[in-house]
């Protein structure tokens, strides 16, 4: 695993670093010790968020999947996934908002987000929950991309404070991640090209891996679902060491994402469930690098 100095403002995020946060399962493991994780993702208009997201954390390496959601997207996954338990119980990780609408959220979904947010697991926040970050009581990553975050920002400030627009943060993207980090309080994994993941502490880390063709829809999804299964099968290291852990595994995401993108595209076109396909193959690659 990382030491801190692998964590000092610009390090670039590569595959020696990001072997070491990839849980290998011994002959005494089971579904359990190896990381439940729960999901409250998708929703009746976006339900294919909640299966990619779904796909890839299964694909990515961990004992159990627990699908918290919408009673549509339950149905989509568990079709495509059969082995996904829809039963709540104990989780080691959360994967909150992916394919959910802020502005158009039930309140079932609402309900659903904030037992999540209040239980005190780590959790990965997407989308549709980053409005809902501050109130999280565990350690917390999240996963905007430029406008996402300016709303989360605007979502935190006090009355009439100035937030960033997208367009500021597109502009110089490490430096309000830093930002974002300090103010909401969590590790920020800033999606794009080059990916910048920081801390509220200051460290920041640079990933740099995926072709152009990842930018598509469902992309971002498939990047939540290999996160929260990293996040579900570390819970230990991420109570031992916090947001340093946290910033690990989330460049160790980027990083697989960015992996899986090229091996499926292979300099064409590609689509998220294609990128999430892939993921194993590069986890493969990686481990047999040791």
């Amino acid at each position: 695993m990382t030491t801190p100095s692998d964590l000092t403002v610009g390090t670039a995020w590569n595959g020696e670093l990001a072997r070491g946060w990839i849980a290998v399962p011994t002959a005494s493991d089971d579904k359990y010790s190896r990381g439940v994780l729960g999901m409250v993702t998708g929703s009746a208009r976006y339900p294919g968020a909640a299966v990619l997201g779904a796909e890839a954390a299964a694909r990515t390496g961990v004992g159990m999947i627990r699908y918290l959601g919408a009673e549509r997207a339950a149905h989509e996954v568990l079709r495509r996934r059969p082995e996904v338990v829809s039963a709540p119980g104990r989780v080691q990780g959360w994967l909150l908002g992916s394919g959910m609408d802020a502005d158009d959220r039930d309140a079932d979904d609402l309900r659903r987000l904030r037992e999540a947010l209040d239980d005190g697991t780590p959790l990965v926040v997407d989308a549709g929950a980053l409005d809902l970050v501050m109130r999280a009581r565990g350690p917390v990553v999240i996963t905007p991309h430029y406008r996402e975050l300016s709303r989360a920002l605007a979502a935190a400030a006090d009355d009439g404070a100035p937030t960033p627009e997208p367009d500021e943060i597109r502009a110089d993207p490490g430096r309000w991640a830093e930002r974002a980090a300090s103010t909401l309080g969590a590790t920020v994994l800033l999606k794009g090209h080059t990916t910048h993941v920081a801390t509220p502490d200051g460290s920041r880390v640079t990933v740099t891996a995926g072709p152009p063709w990842l930018a598509t829809a469902g992309s971002g999804d498939v990047l939540g679902g290999v996160l929260g299964a990293l996040v579900a099968t570390h819970a230990d290291a991420i109570r031992e060491r916090g947001h340093e852990a946290l910033a690990a595994l989330a460049a160790t995401a980027a990083w697989v994402h960015g992996r899986a993108g090229e091996a499926a595209s292979q300099g064409g076109p590609v689509a998220a469930l294609d990128v999430a396909e892939a993921v194993p193959a590069v986890l493969r690659r990686l481990l047999a690098r040791s």
